[in-house]
């Protein structure tokens, strides 16, 4: 874990600085285990947060720059609070015991050694429930294949396939390739999804499932996405089409974002991805971009009680 901090290149940014020695990455963090919630997350796609909610641990810090992100409060670090990775295991653990589905793991990629060390110690101590690897996949393929066997199930983002708009939202012009070559390593750890029926559910057990946020003006991106991953990974994945596009004060710098997706943009998104053919998924539908997906980052479930 050491060396893979000492010349991080645990993200593609590759910025190759020494977290170890307390130097900060591109995602904002040294080599502290820094988190600003642990709690059950019910605004999962349904086999993910079934009734009694995902285990989700929001980590602070991001590899990413999305300039309309929710979570921007952590994902710019000056939220969290720090832990050991003796802790992170012990959370997990309450968070099972708790009822949690599986464990989420939020935004995650700077802290793969950790977390690798954490998932190992907690599975010797009885954590059994699957492993979400939730992330902006912004992703290095090699630290992903060191999780080869911990996680169960990868739900990806893949934001872009225009690198202009990457660059002008993310500050990531080559995240197209960068998501493609990192959801074609979760794809090949996890296989095709598979699914376990419980009393009035279905919960995902294993498999990826790519999520697609469409922004406003951005039609031409989205159907460029729908149709990159139906083509390459067809029904090995499921796909999540999210409507949930809010505007944020502070890009009003961004004429073009500052508003929500309208009805008759998402129809045209969806309808084209009927048209592709793709049945394997979820739709989020109504005036979901009204309701909030933006929990309290408030340190709940980080410390001991």
């Amino acid at each position: 874990m050491k060396n893979q901090l000492e010349l991080c290149n645990l993200c593609h940014r590759n910025c190759g600085v020494d977290r170890h020695a307390k130097q900060i990455g591109f995602c904002g963090m040294t080599d502290e285990l820094r988190i600003a919630r642990a709690a059950l997350h019910f605004w999962e796609e349904p086999c993910i947060s079934g009734t009694n909610g995902s285990g989700a641990v929001f980590f602070s810090g991001c590899s990413l720059r999305c300039i309309y992100c929710q979570n921007h409060e952590i994902a710019n670090g000056n939220r969290g609070i720090a832990v050991s990775d003796e802790r992170l295991s012990d959370i997990f653990l309450e968070l099972q015991e708790q009822g949690a589905h599986n464990i989420n793991l939020v935004t995650p990629g700077h802290y793969i050694p950790q977390i690798k060390e954490a998932l190992l110690r907690a599975k010797e101590f009885g954590l059994s429930v699957p492993i979400v690897y939730n992330t902006g996949s912004y992703e290095n393929p090699e630290a992903l294949k060191t999780l080869e066997g911990l996680v169960d199930i990868y739900l990806p983002d893949f934001k872009y396939m225009d690198s202009k708009l990457a660059q002008a939202y993310s500050k990531a012009p080559d995240y197209p390739a960068v998501a493609q070559a990192a959801i074609a390593e979760m794809v090949r750890q996890t296989g095709p999804c598979r699914f376990e029926a419980e009393p009035g559910e279905s919960l995902m057990t294993r498999g990826t499932m790519v999520r697609h946020l469409v922004l406003p003006g951005a039609l031409d991106n989205s159907k460029q996405v729908l149709e990159y991953l139906y083509r390459t990974h067809g029904d090995r994945i499921y796909i999540s089409l999210m409507n949930q596009y809010t505007p944020l004060n502070r890009i009003e710098a961004y004429p073009q974002l500052n508003r929500k997706v309208t009805e008759e943009e998402f129809e045209e998104v969806f309808s084209y991805l009927c048209d592709l053919g793709i049945e394997n998924g979820y739709v989020q539908e109504g005036e979901t971009a009204e309701e909030s997906f933006i929990p309290s980052f408030d340190g709940e479930g980080v410390i001991a009680k």
